[in-house]
């Protein structure tokens, strides 16, 4: 149960920040004044505001008397599909916390986060992309002590003893009031980073009322503004963009479930979207399919981040979706400290991560020729992570949060992002822990020693090399990493796709592993070229 968390050492409710809403209340406001807007445009039911209003107190009813209380963690464990964001508004309305997990987790990812999360229900899907994940989860809570009960979504057929059919919930249910406090935990995220298992962030509905806010300022978003939403909402840009903000704007939101450029395009037009935000290859896809088409785009702005966004997407997308296609920098942490709003140049847009949206706070600290680490601060910051023992040293002593980003802010106040103290990689805006791999890797019997790092790849923004010191039974053959970390349950995303054996390690005269140095080898080798030794 979570009823707190780490105090925020600036009290944004007196500067006028926080206005002291939950995120329930803004369904409630839509239901009211826009009740016949078609909430989820690719929705073939076609609900509207109303009658999203109406299920999602159903549906909150349903969950409340059977199995959670206000502040209990429910998993959301399900594809950008429309009982999705029904799921997520009805918990939000319970007064529980929603804890969104991408579809591509395995057992080993989802088994630490049921059990640190303390979760209560889990939705999941029945099959998705032909991988049965009733079969995933099921095998997952036998080995719980107190597992929750799993809950169904497009069930097929018979379901194990405990697991229960979503459709059982939508039967007529009387209704709830929304519950909760703007100040109550509402939103868990995981998020992959330095540690070897993914951490718990914890923001409130202040934090992220504040950070639609601010977003809608910034871009200038309005009437008409439907956004269409590729990234996955077990993200917090697909949850809090593709499921809360529209609420906030009354207007609807289109999703894709599996991704595709060209039906992308296709909804994009049927449903005239206007704003979408995702990762450089949902940009790069959409520039090839519209270019291919000779067709206008109905989208006025896409914000891209979560990822190395090279220049040239930028300006192939502003130039051929006829956009205002943008870079932005954020974190599950601190969800957009800067971007470039929509009046910026385009020079701007393509080369820089933008300037912080106020009354975001930043400063860079151990500078070293004009580059160092960006610590922030704001209306949106986190709480603090679930694992309080990751809270120490996460934070300067006035609420700076340490964002382990080596960035440089020129005279204007514009920030670029330099380089990564984390040990993280970013592939296709999904943070992998190189620690994670690495811990895995180290429990294979033929391996002595291992690296993993990151190297660029220009449709997937970087992509996973591992490197391998083996033992001395082993000769030239490399194990078959792909099956041993798929037994060991780590998603697809996360396996190697570069291996290198090699006699030993490149460290430093400490014992530290110089990555920079197999970064530049695994580079080399995307591009067909000899490793530099």
């Amino acid at each position: 149960m979570l009823a707190q968390a780490r105090p925020s050492e600036i009290d944004y409710n007196n500067g006028g920040f926080w206005e002291g809403r939950t995120l329930s209340s803004f369904l409630d406001a839509a239901a009211c004044s826009a009740p016949a807007v078609p909430a989820i445009g690719s929705d073939p039911d076609g609900m509207g505001y109303r009658e999203l209003r109406d299920a999602t107190a159903s549906l909150a009813a349903a969950i409340t008397q059977r199995w959670v209380r206000p502040h209990d963690v429910v998993t959301v464990f399900l594809p950008n599909w429309p009982e999705t964001v029904l799921a997520i508004h009805a918990i939000t309305w319970a007064g529980c916390v929603v804890s969104p997990v991408v579809t591509t987790y395995r057992r080993a990812e989802l088994a630490f986060i049921l059990a640190q999360s303390r979760s209560r229900a889990i939705f999941i899907p029945h099959v998705f992309r032909g991988f049965d994940f009733v079969a995933l989860v099921a095998g997952v809570v036998a080995d719980m002590d107190d597992p929750p009960v799993v809950i169904v979504v497009r069930a097929e057929g018979d379901l194990p003893e405990g697991f229960i059919s979503f459709d059982v919930l939508l039967d007529d249910q009387p209704a709830m009031e929304p519950v909760g406090d703007p100040s109550d935990v509402c939103l868990l995220l995981y998020t992959s980073g330095t540690t070897s298992q993914p951490k718990g962030v914890l923001h409130n509905h202040q934090t992220i009322v504040w950070e639609m806010r601010s977003v809608i300022r910034e871009l200038q978003l309005g009437d008409g503004d439907s956004t269409f939403m590729a990234s996955p909402l077990g993200h917090l840009t697909g949850i809090v963009y593709g499921v809360y903000l529209p609420v906030m704007l009354m207007q609807s939101t289109v999703l894709l479930d599996i991704w595709d450029a060209d039906k992308a395009a296709d909804l994009i037009e049927r449903f005239s979207c206007r704003v979408s935000l995702g990762a450089t290859p949902f940009l790069r896809g959409l520039t090839t399919a519209y270019e291919r088409r000779g067709i206008a785009c109905s989208l006025r702005i896409f914000i891209c981040g979560g990822a190395d966004v090279p220049p040239d997407v930028v300006i192939a997308g502003s130039e051929v979706l006829g956009c205002v296609a943008t870079r932005t920098y954020g974190s599950s942490e601190m969800p957009t400290f800067s971007i470039s709003g929509a009046t910026a140049p385009l020079e701007q847009r393509a080369y820089t991560d933008g300037a912080p949206v106020w009354p975001a706070e930043g400063r860079v600290i151990n500078e070293s020729n004009g580059v160092g680490e960006l610590v922030v601060r704001g209306p949106e910051l986190f709480l603090g992570y679930l694992d309080p023992a990751l809270n120490e040293g996460a934070f300067t002593s006035d609420g700076y949060f340490r964002t382990g980003d080596l960035v440089s802010i020129d005279d204007s106040g514009v920030l670029t992002v330099r380089g990564r103290i984390k040990d993280i990689i970013i592939r296709g805006g999904e943070n992998i822990s190189a620690l994670e791999i690495e811990d895995h890797l180290r429990e294979h019997e033929c391996i002595d020693d291992v690296a993993v790092v990151g190297y660029p790849d220009p449709s997937m923004g970087e992509r996973v090399a591992a490197y391998l010191v083996v033992s001395p039974r082993f000769t030239k053959q490399a194990p078959d990493l792909g099956e041993y970390l798929k037994s060991r349950g780590l998603a697809a995303h996360k396996r190697p796709e570069q291996i290198h054996v090699v006699a030993k390690l490149p460290r430093t005269a400490s014992g530290k592993v110089q990555k920079q140095l197999l970064r530049a080898q695994a580079a080399d080798c995307s591009q067909g070229s000899e490793p530099r030794d």
